[in-house]
């Protein structure tokens, strides 16, 4: 493999912004729904870190963390349908999109702390949370160390360990460095960054800190019995995470231990999604993660029990 091909792959298993869509899902005709214009948007300064934030659509509450390399732009083509239901949050982590790097040690436990006063500070005693990949990290710690300002979370796409990736797909992400820089100059996630940050020339100490963060070894297996509220998690059967890590965190919450009875009384409150066609490349701009999740995050489901079925309506 040549080195331009290696460090694209590396930046794409940051969960990278590849493409607003699929090439599939862009052949498809244009959602009806429009996305709402922003309400309110702007940076909010947080133990030293400027985020970038924008408030969209009407409803309950859902605050909308994107992936590595990223931005609020990754979820552009589920906006739309979330944004129709629910009234979102959307940031640009640190170091992201309209968000300065600065200086201070780039921690998903400190960025999660932040999401907890950035809500507060907005005004929303709680929300429901959606976080991807590093996004999905940042949820996980929101939700850990702030149980109280979560209702509901939504995982897509993240570990609970860094032992969840493929080995392969760990060893090249150890790898990255800032030396990366300029053979990205041409790709997707530069033009991307480049279009946004404030300080172009932060990309490649970007990419040392994103390096450098995934060089540290982590293991929160413990801290899921902490997530009180309900949980869903959705991967892709394409995913970079291998499937018996995704078996293994919804285990973890509680969820496959048992046969869920057929009057469903033993079911998990949490969820388990694994969409199909799908990758982590992929999977945050496909539409159907929107149809997938909305049902669980306004606490509804159409599946009826066995005995409802025969006995039908009263």
């Amino acid at each position: 493999m040549s080195k331009f091909a290696t460090f694209l792959l590396l930046a794409c298993t940051l969960g990278a912004f590849l493409a607003p869509a699929t090439a599939r899902e862009q052949a498809k005709p244009a959602q009806a729904v429009a996305t709402p214009a922003a309400s309110k948007n702007g940076h909010m300064v947080i133990n030293g870190v400027g985020y970038y934030y924008e408030v969209r659509g009407e409803g309950e509450p859902l605050l909308l963390l994107h992936g590595g390399l990223g931005s609020i732009e990754m979820f552009g083509p589920v906006m739309p349908k979330l944004a129709d239901a629910r009234q979102v949050i959307a940031v640009d982590l640190q170091g992201h999109g309209r968000t300065l790097l600065g200086d201070r040690p780039f921690r998903l436990e400190s960025m999660g702390d932040d999401m907890a006063v950035l809500v507060e500070k907005l005004g929303f005693k709680q929300v429901d949370v959606l976080g991807y990949s590093i996004g999905g990290g940042v949820a996980f710690r929101m939700a850990v160390q702030h149980p109280d300002r979560v209702r509901r979370l939504v995982l897509v796409s993240t570990p609970f360990s860094d032992d969840g990736w493929y080995p392969a797909i760990h060893a090249q992400q150890i790898t990255l460095t800032g030396q990366a820089a300029p053979m990205m100059r041409d790709t997707p996630m530069y033009k991307s960054y480049a279009a946004l940050a404030p300080k172009v020339e932060d990309f490649p100490r970007l990419l040392d800190v994103l390096g450098d963060f995934m060089r540290q070894h982590y293991d929160w297996s413990a801290d899921v019995a902490k997530l009180t509220m309900p949980v869903m998690l959705v991967y892709g059967d394409g995913d970079m995470l291998r499937p018996e890590h995704e078996i293994k965190f919804y285990q973890l919450l509680g969820g496959g231990l048992q046969d869920a009875g057929w009057q469903r009384e033993t079911l998990s409150k949490n969820r388990l999604a694994i969409l199909p066609d799908l990758t982590h490349y992929d999977i945050f701009a496909s539409p159907r993660v929107a149809t997938t999740v909305l049902p669980f995050l306004d606490g509804k489901s159409d599946a009826k029990s066995w005995a409802e079925q025969v006995d039908g309506p009263n």
